[in-house]
């Protein structure tokens, strides 16, 4: 009986337990809750949460350190890289003049750049939104340590400080690529108006148009992931004009005019090249998949433009010169850079290629056909490389070519939005780079003296000299 008893008062606990353990609450996360109902317990809580604000996006510390980095190779790109590239170009009793404008440059769109061209670059313009910012953030106001920018992914952003500063470069580094098209003759003066007229008229409203939320090209699926119309086309066009209106070197035709010294432009392309990747892949505005695209893009396509250069001219010429392969280099890292990440490995390759043998003859024929005077040919290395570029971003972004697609991806429809920003930038820039260099050259004068030419613009602008002679 003894026995019984005690097994029934077994039973009847395990019983009870067992009641006690079915009557509590079921302990599944929050997202199962959500899928089988919740229990009356949580109810109230999940009520909160949805109630709650979600929480601010907070910078990734990976992604602003990758656009810190990328930030300071695009000023290596300008101070040495543009600099010493065309420094070496040009003859020597001209080289700190080049040096000088190019430095210059850098420290005059910086300080625009935070007065009021951010804030009309990326602004929201209201009713010219289309076209060009509104001054909101003019001096930088409102824009503090915490402050955010957005990046392509949802959800992920970078300090604004960081954006302020990454774009700056661009700018900066625009306007200074237009110096090859006047050297060796233009008022160190007469350059500066340009640049700040150029920079206010030119360059704000194309980059607003391309790459800001509103922007007539950007509302259009208008691609260009790096600066082929913003910083390429439209240098190119600058310069292309400032050539034409200037006039020919004294000489030009009949003196040689050869670089003064190649091993200082060799150096000038390979910073170029290596302050590229942060030009290309920092353009993805996070350290991610997208970047290392960009990144390879960025080596793959500019070697193949360098050996289609060297090639093309070691058949047309006899030899493969050393200039030719740098030009070779630095047209392939034009032609990718609105493509770099749009565009599979192999489509970057064909597009370098082609770029080497088009910049080739555009330095060369073209040059010859149209006869003007562009000193260290801007126009047909960025010009002609940032057309073919932008153009050639609309065929091999197709995912059938291995490039990533857009939404509602056609090639015919892309390829054609491709050219109207292509034509927009050409016109843009070359209507504003005429009346500016036509207002200077009215006014204060555009060109150096004759006897100023001849001496050289490092004694007669600078009172310096490079070397002694």
């Amino acid at each position: 009986m003894n026995k019984w008893l005690a097994s029934l008062g077994l039973i009847l606990s395990l019983g009870l337990a067992a009641s006690a353990w079915a009557e509590a609450p079921a302990t599944v996360p929050v997202a199962e809750e959500a899928a089988v109902g919740a229990v009356a317990q949580a109810a109230p809580i999940a009520a909160a949460a949805e109630a709650a604000p979600a929480a601010a996006p907070v910078p990734d510390k990976g992604d602003t350190a990758w656009m810190m980095v990328s930030t300071l190779l695009v000023i290596l790109m300008i101070i040495p890289g543009v600099a010493l590239f065309y420094g070496g170009l040009v003859r020597a009793k001209n080289m700190l003049s080049v040096l000088t404008q190019v430095v210059a440059i850098f420290c005059l769109i910086s300080i625009l750049w935070a007065v009021y061209g951010y804030s009309l670059a990326f602004g929201n313009g209201g009713g010219v939104n289309w076209a060009i910012g509104d001054f909101s953030k003019s001096f930088l106001a409102g824009i503090g340590p915490a402050s955010t920018a957005a990046t392509f992914t949802a959800g992920v952003v970078i300090p604004e400080f960081v954006f302020v500063a990454f774009q700056l470069t661009f700018a900066a580094i625009t306007v200074a690529l237009i110096v090859g098209g006047l050297a060796e003759r233009v008022k160190f003066s007469a350059l500066l108006v340009f640049s700040v007229l150029w920079f206010s008229f030119s360059y704000l409203p194309i980059a607003h148009m391309v790459w800001a939320a509103g922007g007539d090209l950007f509302e259009k699926g208008a691609l260009d992931f790096a600066g082929g119309t913003v910083v390429h086309i439209n240098a190119g066009i600058a310069a292309l004009v400032g050539a034409i209106v200037l006039g020919k070197r004294v000489g030009y035709g009949r003196d040689a005019m050869p670089p003064h010294s190649l091993p200082l432009t060799m150096i000038g392309a390979s910073l170029l090249w290596v302050g590229w990747f942060g030009f290309n892949a920092g353009s993805n505005l996070e350290a991610s998949g997208g970047a290392a695209l960009a990144f390879i893009n960025t080596i793959l396509a500019t070697a193949a433009a360098g050996l289609a250069w060297m090639f093309a001219e070691w058949m047309l010429r006899g030899k493969p010169s050393m200039l030719g392969v740098a030009s070779g280099v630095v047209a392939g890292l034009v032609a990718i850079t609105p493509a770099a990440g749009l565009v599979g490995p192999m489509g970057g390759i064909a597009l370098g290629a082609v770029a080497g043998v088009v910049c080739l003859w555009g330095v060369t024929g073209l040059k010859k056909l149209l006869g003007y005077d562009d000193s260290l040919d801007v126009f047909g290395i960025h010009g002609i490389g940032g057309i073919l570029g932008a153009i050639g971003t609309g065929i091999l972004v197709s995912p059938s070519l291995g490039g990533v697609g857009v939404n509602g991806y056609a090639m015919g429809g892309q390829v054609l939005t491709q050219a109207g920003g292509v034509l927009i930038t050409i016109v843009w820039s070359g209507v504003v780079s005429f009346v500016a260099f036509k207002l200077i050259d009215m006014t204060m004068g555009l060109r150096v003296s004759e006897e100023q030419e001849r001496e050289g613009l490092d004694t007669a602008s600078h009172g310096e000299r490079a070397y002694n002679m």
